[in-house]
């Protein structure tokens, strides 16, 4: 496809401030490593929620969401939605605990949560299993989004689209630290936003679509537009519903949706300038990520069902993609070559946005595990500011170099999530326990992971080869969560617990609810009981759940032109949103 000069200036333009934020920011992130990551742990809600929002809108999500709905109808994104549960669980009992703790990342709380070696073993494991190896892996399948409209937008083969999209990013990341990545989130946000949802409109207007109605009623589409899976199909509803809902939401881990709070989420916390710009930020991002962007994607997506029914369309019609790289996913950036003039380099310049926000969010994170919990824990602790510095932005261009390696031999989104969430089955509750019952220790967390690892390398690389029976992803996981939730139970229930004042420091540092602590209580009673609003919070998590689910289907039901359904909805997302920032202010929070 050709484009307008127009379409190189607004993409042109685009890169142009993205540069310029990073270089004004440049000196403020150079002065220590809390500045470079932790922005001096001063930042407002609603710039680390926009921040949040952009992070999670990364390339991929709209490849991701259009290969669900392709493969599984709009109900398949229930793999994703579910995780608004552990989003709510952050929000209401997590973000708080998290700025209490005071630490610079969220591997540093290994080390005020354990004790001795195992606890030093733990962070220095997971700086580099979590900072490299999951991470590059994090950014490789959002550049093999980039890759993909790269390639079907532009024209660009694999290795031109990375090395273009690496060389902006890494500069502007690097010299600005986290202080440069939300600033630069927040210019692009809206450009994703405006982006999606032009987009959206712009397609339905074609004469292969008509409106929303000739969508809706198509026979291609007609059958795929339930909210819920299929209950009298076991085969769809176990899958696309049951499981999210009944395991993966607690279980797993998952970036972005972590059980708990974790990576950047916990990054984002921490910088905050207190507990309750924290869980301002947290529920903003939370509400928008669910209620506010799925729509423009799921119409887009729908939509390419009648332009590119099937794979072999997507084929035909751009021959020069390596067959490698022809899947269902790649039917987003194919709708979006149907753009005009203008619209087209704002939905271009918005992806790239969406792509540049999560890879610099992901780059400065993977560099602060590796300085912080790494080099200057490990290697070099008396390290000056400046050199923490240094090898953040060293370690940031060799992160970006490795992930670029991987995304050329990735092949589809969906294969790529299903590997992350295999990984972590079974680790998830570790993260939601280890808060609030006294007994959870370094074995524990080091069980859990070592046995996830292994058990997902046998399904992905050894089950099959065996002449065993294939199982489906549901299975795998499942079967993932049951054998590394028992491994880690047991191992927790036969070491011994932590050290008596490093749980005692950590209590009164954190100071968690303490239905889980009571022995430990017991055995301390000179330490202050803190009583918490536990089943409060988890009510409160509970309605931030309905509402925002409501919302979600509110806005379906409306473009559906189910008028009934979306007046109920949208009344109880009314109502529940006011009765949640009404009980809020009950909350307990500095």
């Amino acid at each position: 496809m050709l484009i307008s000069n127009i379409d190189w200036a607004i993409i042109a333009g685009f890169f142009l401030i993205s540069m310029l934020i990073g270089i004004v920011t440049a000196k403020q992130a150079g002065k220590n490593a809390k500045e470079f990551f932790l922005s001096g742990r001063n930042m407002p809600w609603w710039l680390l929620g926009v921040s949040m929002v952009a992070t999670t809108f990364s390339a991929d999500t709209p490849n991701l969401v259009t290969d669900i709905v392709r493969k599984n109808g709009v109900s398949g994104n229930w793999v994703w939605w579910a995780f608004l549960l552990t989003g709510m669980l952050t929000v209401f009992v997590y973000a708080k605990l998290w700025r209490r703790s005071k630490v610079t990342t969220d591997l540093e709380f290994y080390e005020i949560r354990y004790g001795g070696k195992p606890a030093a073993f733990l962070r220095a494991f997971r700086a580099l299993y979590l900072g490299v190896f999951f991470n590059v892996v994090i950014m490789a399948t959002v550049s093999l989004a980039a890759i993909k409209i790269g390639g079907v937008m532009l024209g660009l083969s694999p290795v031109q689209t990375m090395l273009i999209a690496s060389i902006v990013t890494v500069i502007y990341s690097s010299l600005g630290g986290l202080r440069g990545v939300l600033l630069t989130d927040f210019f692009q946000f809206f450009i994703s936003i405006a982006g999606s949802f032009g987009a959206a409109w712009y397609i339905l207007q074609q004469p292969e679509i008509g409106s929303l109605n000739a969508l809706f009623t198509h026979p291609q589409v007609s059958d795929k537009l339930n909210l819920l899976p299929d209950f009298g199909d076991s085969k769809t509803l176990i899958p696309l519903l049951i499981m999210p809902i009944a395991v993966q939401w607690w279980a797993t881990w998952y970036p972005g949706a972590e059980p708990g709070g974790g990576g950047y989420i916990a990054q984002r916390m921490l910088s905050a300038k207190d507990e309750k710009n924290a869980i301002g930020a947290t529920l903003f991002f939370n509400i928008a990520h669910y209620a506010l962007r799925p729509w423009p994607w799921i119409i887009i997506a729908l939509s390419s069902l009648i332009v590119f029914p099937e794979i072999s369309d997507l084929k035909v019609a751009f021959p020069h993609l390596p067959d490698d790289k022809l899947n269902d996913d790649l039917a987003y950036p194919a709708m979006l070559t149907f753009l005009p003039v203008g619209l087209l380099g704002i939905v271009l310049a918005s992806l790239i946005a969406a792509f540049m926000s999560t890879i610099s969010t992901h780059l400065n994170w993977g560099s602060s595990y590796i300085v912080n919990d790494f080099y200057v824990r490990f290697v070099k602790p008396d390290a000056s500011d400046k050199e923490q510095v240094n090898v953040g932005r060293i370690s940031t261009v060799l992160l970006m170099f490795f992930a670029a390696l991987l995304a050329l031999e990735l092949s589809n989104a969906l294969q790529a999530f299903d590997i992350l969430l295999q990984i972590g089955a079974g680790t998830g509750m570790i993260f939601i326990l280890r808060w609030f019952w006294w007994r959870i220790n370094a074995f524990t967390e080091i069980t859990g992971m070592v046995v996830s690892f292994i058990v997902a390398i046998y399904f992905e690389l050894v089950h099959e080869k065996t002449g065993m029976e294939p199982l489906l992803s549901y299975e795998k996981l499942l079967i993932g969560v049951g054998i590394t939730t028992a491994a880690w139970l047991i191992v927790t229930l036969l070491t011994k617990p932590e050290n008596n004042s490093v749980l005692r420091t950590f209590y009164q540092l954190v100071k968690p609810a303490s239905h889980g602590w009571k022995t430990f209580l017991s055995q301390n009673p000179d330490v202050i009981a803190e009583r918490g609003q536990l089943p409060f919070e988890i009510g409160l998590m509970i309605l931030g759940c309905v509402t925002v689910y409501c919302a979600l289907f509110a806005t379906g039901f409306w473009l559906y032109g189910n008028i009934t359904a979306g007046i109920i909805t949208t009344f109880i997302a009314v109502a529940g949103g006011l009765l949640m920032f009404l009980s809020w202010k009950k909350m307990k929070v500095s």
